[in-house]
């Protein structure tokens, strides 16, 4: 088989059709995006970055565009995915926005929180777009983010202005068509003083292999803060791949959150930078995995001024012949003194052929900081298993019982109630649900 070959193949029907048109005063990026998609390799497992990541299976597939004439869903086929508490949402299905199903959009509404399209803004101009879209998430190294930015034409565009508090946004990502690969942008823009908070949500209503190519950037300005929330729910057979990329301002807060269920290879790249003393960052994870699925995060915080606070915790429970991956990497650099960063991954092993790499990482050049990291993986605690016991469980749902709740742990800490149901029963599907409940 020459690889070198399908992985071309793969490249040049990811880029069929997108040579950037003259508009929005974004062609000059999208040009350069594609020509770097072309300069680039995809990537293999020779790249050290992606060594426990082979993404052969995602090369062998015949991926097109997504048809523009395929019926939109009705809102009651989507109804289990609504968060019905958070009243601004926007809908994309196979990467086309939805009006219909969207709702509570405020472009041109109030000055103080602008929720819309990328399109919409790129076509008028906007120029807090033109100043921020593709400068964190960056093409010239990255072959994916390259890819998604010359394919740039729509996406999420949230702006929440000084002093706004803009609430909780909710972009839902539908997935109803086989053999096609979409490519979300979302770009959020929090200035100075500002509070807003994104969950940004992936569900397939079919079973078929896809990709998602999904790049999210956010601005954090000076003392603002921002909550992001991210759920994966590919379908068993989808591939997706991420890019996350935040900047952050003097005393500025950024949480991300993300879950990731399912999905054949997920990828999620989170790069992180400190762009002014007094910032605090937190991560948390889950990564809850079986039959031949793999899930790689890959995290990087970049603590660059003083007092920069980090903390990060990820889990992976991996079933059946499941792989995860973490690889988290924290950078101090000389001058960022007063750094307080800690960084943990737990990993549990349902089966005897799940299988977990993890390679924590602190690199650290300033050397007045209380920085710590650590990694366990094993298997769940004969202690905790024999104690449940003594209290009349059986070993089964004793397993099952503490599986949950280590997991649960991550879900529980979502501010949207509404998702947290839904992600628990999903939970006690996989742990035995019945016996639990």
């Amino acid at each position: 088989m020459d690889v070198t070959k399908i992985s071309r193949e793969f490249l040049d029907a990811l880029l069929s059709g997108a040579a950037p048109v003259p508009a929005e005063g974004l062609a000059a990026l999208r040009s350069h995006a594609l020509e770097r998609a072309n300069a680039l390799s995809v990537p293999t497992t020779r790249d050290e970055e992606w060594r426990f990541t082979d993404l052969a299976p995602l090369y062998r597939l015949a991926l097109k565009r997504p048809l523009d004439d395929v019926p939109m869903p009705s809102g009651e086929a989507i109804a289990a995915w609504i968060a019905e508490e958070v009243p601004t949402r926007l809908v994309f299905v196979d990467g086309r926005f939805s009006p219909a199903l969207s709702s509570a959009l405020t472009a041109g509404r109030t000055p103080e929180l602008t929720v819309t399209t990328l399109a919409a803004a790129m076509a008028s101009a906007d120029a807090v777009v033109q100043a921020h879209v593709g400068k964190l998430a960056g093409v010239d190294d990255d072959l994916f983010a390259a890819v998604n930015t010359a394919w740039l034409r729509d996406g999420v565009f949230i702006r929440a202005g000084r002093g706004a508090a803009g609430g909780t946004i909710h972009c839902l990502f539908l997935a109803t068509q086989a053999d096609v690969v979409q490519h979300p942008r979302v770009l959020v823009v929090a200035e100075e003083g500002a509070q807003v908070a994104l969950v940004e949500d992936y569900v397939s209503l079919q079973e078929g292999a896809y990709c998602v190519n999904a790049v999210v950037e956010i601005a954090v300005g000076a003392n603002a803060r921002v909550r992001h929330v991210k759920v994966q729910r590919d379908s068993a057979k989808a591939f997706h791949l991420a890019t996350t990329a935040v900047s952050v301002q003097r005393d500025g807060f950024y949480g991300n959150l993300a879950v990731t269920f399912g999905g054949r290879i997920s990828r999620n790249n989170i790069s992180i930078r400190q762009d002014g003393p007094g910032t605090e960052f937190e991560l948390d994870g889950l990564a809850f995995i079986d039959g031949r699925s793999v899930a790689d995060t890959h995290s990087f915080v970049d603590h660059a001024h003083p007092h920069g606070r980090s903390r990060q915790l990820h889990k992976c429970v991996v079933a059946g012949g499941a792989h995860a991956v973490f690889n988290g990497r924290i950078l101090v650099r000389e001058g960022a003194q007063k750094t307080d960063s800690t960084q943990e991954n737990r990993s549990i092993l349902l089966s005897d052929k799940a299988h977990v790499d993890t390679k924590p990482q602190l690199e650290i050049f300033a050397d007045d900081v209380k920085c710590a990291h650590g990694a366990t993986v094993g298997q769940l605690e004969a202690e905790e298993v024999f104690y449940l016991m003594t209290r009349g469980l059986s070993e089964g749902t004793a397993r099952n019982l503490l599986t949950y709740g280590f997991a649960a742990d991550i879900v529980n800490r979502i501010p949207i109630a509404s998702i947290v149901k839904s992600l628990a029963a999903r939970l006690l599907e996989h742990t035995g649900g019945q016996e639990i409940a």
